[in-house]
């Protein structure tokens, strides 16, 4: 072989080596980051050609489906609107997603047109995704949404089945309409901050929103006293008003003075004094145990999207990092929902669901079963425990306080004439230093022997928990369980 060709040769050689390099890089190495490129024409039009699966309620209602168009492409639609976007959320071709419908994107989606098998292509096999089953009450969920709507306010409402930990109700107010944001610019525009600063409709407050908790946060500081063994419900605690808990005053609401009461009547009347007390008896380290196997501290363990996701505890901040009862944290304060506590509600319905099943606090979820296009369960969400959080004993001992609340104390009005045994507390949280600051309304609840419980937050009002929060906890347990008012 002489020179030129043999330099002819070794050129051929290179090309070709660099091609299958390239070949591979494309094709194996960087194939998901090529796949994934919003400019790649060939992804959007593959996942436009795609059936994607179904998302129901659990009462077989369509709650996200697929629409066929001309050209052999389907897009995404949403009957109920805005009803359902906090939970559900959207998925478009430009691969906009969230919510449940990116949290399971992959089994909605099924298998992609390129490792569909020839002669499936052939046989004109129809590619599609699997359907997800959802724990979601459609009417409970139209009575939540309705009454945060009527507030004219922000806020959320979520309902828990405290013995598998199944969602029922999962309301986020304001919401957005999940149909009319397919394109990246639309999408911008709806979450953009309305003029005062607060976030936009796709915020979501059942997972995202940090407010302080208020007076609902001593249904915490009672189990850690009581399960821990160091009061319990009879123990007699100083009510005066005002005391002074690390150099801060303290009062309690119109300041008035109750004297030594017992640990009931503190929560039955939200006696702030008293459970200041108690939480400083107890101390951070032990309330950052029971706090910790609440939830707090760590995000939600529930399947939507981490990024959805906040998890509740003490901050400095609104977006700041979180400081550990244990660390530089004014614990009185931190006992009685004060101190820059920050809880979402769905972290405060898993307190009422932990009391309401005997210590034992479910995790909660809200996809029931996936099914495939021949009508079989190929997934079925299987109940599993989060943690135990106290002793069956203290749980039944802290849920009849909490109906003391309903039948004696701050929520007796709200519910007063309801049919249905409810165990609660109400929490009004303090948004500035004066009377003429707003407040954010909390109501937490379970029905005893109706497997229900619920958390309501109204934010921004000048009502109380008892006045805003309670009635619509009220409306969505009775929608839930039946019964009249």
């Amino acid at each position: 072989m002489n020179k030129p060709i043999a330099r002819l040769f070794g050129l051929v050689v290179v090309m070709f080596a660099l091609l299958i390099a390239f070949t591979s890089r494309w094709t194996v190495f960087d194939a998901k980051a090529l796949q994934n490129n919003k400019l790649n024409a060939r992804t959007l039009l593959e996942t436009q050609r795609i059936r994607r699966g179904t998302i129901y309620a659990d009462n077989g209602t369509a709650l996200a489906d697929s629409v066929s168009q001309p050209g052999a492409v389907y897009t995404r639609f949403y009957p109920f609107g805005s009803l359902f976007a906090a939970p559900v959320g959207y998925a478009f071709p430009n691969q906009l997603a969230a919510g449940l419908e990116l949290y399971r994107n992959g089994v909605l989606t099924g298998t992609p047109i390129q490792h569909e098998s020839v002669i499936d292509q052939l046989e004109g096999k129809q590619n599609g995704g699997d359907s997800v089953y959802t724990t979601l009450d459609p009417a409970a969920q139209q009575v939540a949404m309705s009454a945060l709507a009527a507030t004219h306010l922000s806020g959320a409402v979520v309902a828990m089945v405290p013995s598998t930990g199944a969602v029922k109700v999962f309301a986020s107010f304001p919401s957005y309409n999940p149909n009319l944001i397919p394109e990246p610019r639309a999408l911008a525009a709806s979450d953009a901050a309305s003029d005062d600063g607060l976030p936009g409709p796709e915020y979501d407050r059942v997972t995202e929103a940090q407010d302080p908790p208020g007076s609902i946060q001593k249904v915490v500081t009672a189990i850690a006293a009581i399960d821990t063994g160091q009061f319990t419900p009879t123990s007699l605690v100083n009510g005066n008003s005002p005391q002074t808990f690390e150099g801060i005053p303290l009062n309690n609401d119109e300041n008035t003075s109750y004297g030594e009461i017992t640990l009931t009547d503190g929560l039955t009347n939200s006696v702030n004094t008293v459970y200041a007390n108690v939480a400083q008896k107890v101390g951070g380290t032990i309330l950052a145990r029971y706090m910790y196997r609440l939830g707090y501290y760590r995000k939600p363990p529930i399947d939507l999207p981490s990024g959805e996701l906040k998890a509740s505890g003490v901050r400095d901040q609104l977006d700041g990092p979180l400081i550990p009862p244990t660390g530089a944290v004014d614990v009185p304060l931190m006992g009685i929902g004060e101190g820059h506590l920050l809880v979402s509600p769905l972290q405060m319905v898993m307190v009422a669901s932990a009391v309401a099943n005997g210590g034992r606090l479910m995790t909660p979820y809200l996809t029931d079963y996936v099914t495939d296009a021949d009508g079989s369960i190929v997934l079925r969400t299987k109940p599993t425990l989060f943690s135990t959080v106290m002793k069956p004993a203290t749980a039944t001992a802290v849920g009849n306080m909490m109906e003391d609340v309903v039948q004696d104390g701050t929520a007796e009005a709200a519910l007063a004439g309801f049919k249905i045994q409810v165990a609660g507390k109400t929490g009004t949280a303090e948004l500035g230093n004066s009377k003429n600051s707003p407040n954010d309304a909390w109501f937490i609840a379970y029905a005893p022997g109706k497997d229900i419980a619920v958390a309501v937050d109204v934010e921004d009002t000048f009502d109380y928990g008892a006045s805003a929060a309670a009635p619509i906890a009220r409306d969505v347990i009775q929608s839930l369980v039946g019964g009249s008012s």
